[in-house]
């Protein structure tokens, strides 16, 4: 219930505290954290769990974000502290007076830095959203490159009589050297890397040692030139990852894991244990302004620089940092135990004030990790910030999304726009075409990944059922190549699957190999001044709009000739309206004594005048109807046509009751339709 409450790093400080207690308790000097112990055997493990498993494509779709936040703002947190400190030093009194402007800003760049360590033990416990975990999480990370300069660059200043401006060129242009060396040493090693694991095929017990020997040759070869170690793991454990992966054994990879997550958060556990332990063993010098002045000023330096530099990001990207994002972020800047080490290695000939110093850096570790660290959570809670989604992605969320990266790269190359998703093409085309048939063993690298695992699961699965003895009851999913490279006896007569001969399977595989794999082809550049005319577009032209001509047509004449069903009137109305022109009425003698309804046109006398001429059959004479009259229905006659608007009027017999008219309409009624316009006839002559 603890746990749940305070972070796991804040207890084991707490423990390293208690402990280091009780040794000073009987009489004994507790062991104190020495930085060789710290940088070589103590961060590395860390280090490299967080670079081989880096979430890869959030990292390097939010890279600038991350590298503006670790160099500009490292930068920013490191001069504003030191000078602020500096004016201080210069106002708190005989104490603080001899402090120089060179030895406050290399305090402030040891305190400046977000640290790795913190961040991953207080972040992986609150599940915070994966955008947010890789700005806090990749700043730490980059920013020990500007932490290294920075320090190494004041100390030698420190040891000068006088600073030149060339002496400050060098140092600016020793921060790419520091960075881009360690990158560069850390690929050259991943590459060794994968390549060596291409090899140990034959011999799977050694895959996981060559992983870990040579990122932590990688991390000694770039420290030994004073490179950024820490970018070194990074970039080798990136490199080689997705070529060891496929190279070595399924036993192989499970190990790495879960040795890599062990060491990590063994040291972890180390790290923050003899934090609390140097604690109480150290010399310590505590002086209230320069104490409380530097906490302050470490706050206020965060807060501004991730409020400007958030402005200023928010102009370039689409997915905009939001405020709660903005504030996590400032909340989330924790320092560690990297701090604590740099403060550790000052020499007290050129640095006096070193307990000072660490005094006041061990303070604001306490106040970031014990304050901040325990109240993220339920601050997190409180604004509602989306959580990580715990489920994996599924396979249709992958093709998906890789499909959208093939749309966007189509998009991107119409536009003749080379941008982030151009050049992630670019890269992948060149490694899948070089780089892999290098690095990957056999057919391996010539497969997509996708593809090579289902063959991993088929023969998993036929290797099981040839065990069982089930192997008349193949199930489809098994494909037959599997079966004959596995049990190559001649199989019953009735099998599951039908037959495929060798050469026929290997060419519906090259077939499928050759275009379906290939996810995007190189085509020739669009551009709408140099469209070819196409020959036959006008004559498709012309024949789409026939088609629309006679369709219309055909429309226009099925609204001719349905008859829509007539409103019934009542009795008194009809007799109303044959009243008012009876010799409208006259019976014809080659009716057959069939009921026949003539509509005549509407007269000046009467504007609406329906004539109904026979009403003896089937209506008045009371005798039920024949079959055949039954058959031939009403027989209906037009003498002129009608205009439009006229009414129409029969009168109802036996069969015209309401739901044969409702029947009548539901037959008869098309559905809404063009009105008729003026002058048209409602039923054409001669029909």
């Amino acid at each position: 219930s603890v746990s749940n409450i305070v972070p796991e790093s804040c207890l084991l400080i707490v423990v390293g505290l208690l402990v280091g207690g009780l040794i000073k308790g009987v009489g004994e000097k507790p062991p104190i954290l020495k930085s060789d112990i710290f940088f070589l055997f103590l961060l590395p493990p860390i280090i490299l769990d967080a670079g081989y498993f880096l979430p890869l494509r959030p990292f390097t779709e939010n890279l600038g974000t991350i590298l503006i936040f670790a160099v500009v703002g490292t930068l920013w947190n490191a001069f504003f502290l030191g000078g602020l400190m500096y004016a201080v030093c210069q106002l708190g009194g005989p104490g603080l007076n001899h402090i120089s402007l060179l030895a406050n800003l290399l305090f402030g760049s040891i305190i400046s830095a977000v640290d790795p360590v913190a961040v991953l033990a207080v972040f992986e416990e609150i599940h915070i959203n994966e955008l947010l975990h890789i700005l806090v999480f990749g700043e730490s990370l980059l920013n020990d490159a500007v932490t290294v300069v920075l320090y190494h660059l004041f100390e030698e200043f420190a040891n000068f009589e006088q600073v030149t401006i060339l002496d400050i060129i060098l140092g600016f242009l020793s921060f790419f050297v520091v960075s881009l060396g360690g990158v560069l040493v850390g690929v050259i090693y991943g590459v060794i890397a994968a390549f060596t694991s291409r090899f140990t095929s034959h011999i799977r017990v050694i895959e996981p040692l060559f992983v870990f020997l040579y990122s932590y040759m990688a991390y000694l070869s770039a420290e030994l030139f004073h490179l950024s170690g820490i970018m070194a793991l990074i970039a080798a454990g990136v490199v080689m990852r997705p070529y060891v992966e496929a190279n070595i054994s399924h036993k192989s990879h499970t190990t790495i894991k879960y040795f890599l997550k062990m060491w990590s958060s063994v040291s972890e556990t180390l790290i923050f244990i003899f934090l609390g332990v140097s604690t109480v063993a150290g010399h310590h010098y505590w002086n209230w302004t320069f104490v409380i002045s530097t906490l302050f000023f470490c706050l206020i330096a965060r807060v501004l620089g991730v409020l400007v530099l958030t402005w200023f990001i928010n102009k370039f990207r689409i997915v905009k940092l939001t405020p709660k994002d903005q504030f996590i972020i400032a909340y989330g800047g924790l320092r560690g135990a990297i701090a604590f080490s740099l403060g550790y290695l000052l020499d007290y000939e050129h640095f006096s004030m070193r307990d000072m110093f660490l005094t006041a850096i061990i303070t604001v570790i306490f106040f970031t990790v014990f304050v901040q660290g325990m109240t993220i959570r339920p601050l997190v809670d409180l604004l509602a910030v989306k959580k990580k989604q715990e489920t994996k992605r599924s396979i249709n969320e992958e093709i998906h999304t890789q499909f959208l990266d093939h749309l966007l790269t189509g998009i991107e190359d119409i536009c003749g726009h080379y941008g982030h998703h151009h050049w992630k093409d670019k890269l992948n085309r060149f490694n899948k075409k070089y780089v892999k048939k290098c690095l990957i063993a056999g057919e391996r690298s010539k497969e997509p990944q996708l593809i090579a695992f289902y063959h991993k699961m088929e023969m998993k699965q036929a290797i099981e059922l040839v065990e069982s003895g089930g192997i008349g009851k193949i199930p489809s999913a098994v494909s037959t190549v599997s079966i004959q490279n596995i049990n190559p006896q001649t199989l019953p007569l009735e099998r599951v699957i039908p037959a495929l001969s060798k050469d026929k399977e290997e060419e519906i595989r090259k077939i499928l190999r050759t275009n379906l794999q290939k996810t995007r082809q190189r085509l020739r550049s669009y551009n709408r001044h140099t469209l070819v005319a196409d020959p036959y577009e006008e004559a498709w032209n012309q024949m789409l709009l026939r088609r629309q001509k006679a369709r219309q047509l055909e429309q226009k004449m099925n609204n001719y000739l349905t008859v829509p069903a007539h409103r019934v009137d009542s009795p008194t109305m009809s007799r109303a309206r044959i009243g008012s022109d009876p010799l409208a009425y006259e019976p014809k003698e080659d009716s057959e004594n069939l009921p026949i309804i003539t509509i005549d046109p509407a007269s000046p006398q009467s504007p609406e005048s329906v004539d109904l001429m026979s009403e003896e059959p089937k209506g008045c004479s009371g005798l039920p109807p024949s079959p055949e009259e039954d058959e031939e229905g009403l027989v209906m006659r037009v003498k002129e046509p009608s205009s439009p608007g006229t009414d129409d009027v029969f009168t109802p017999g036996a069969s015209d009751s309401p739901s044969n008219q409702r029947m009548l309409r539901c037959l008869s009624d098309p559905g809404p339709r063009p009105e008729p316009e003026e002058g048209e006839p409602f039923i054409p002559k001669g029909q």
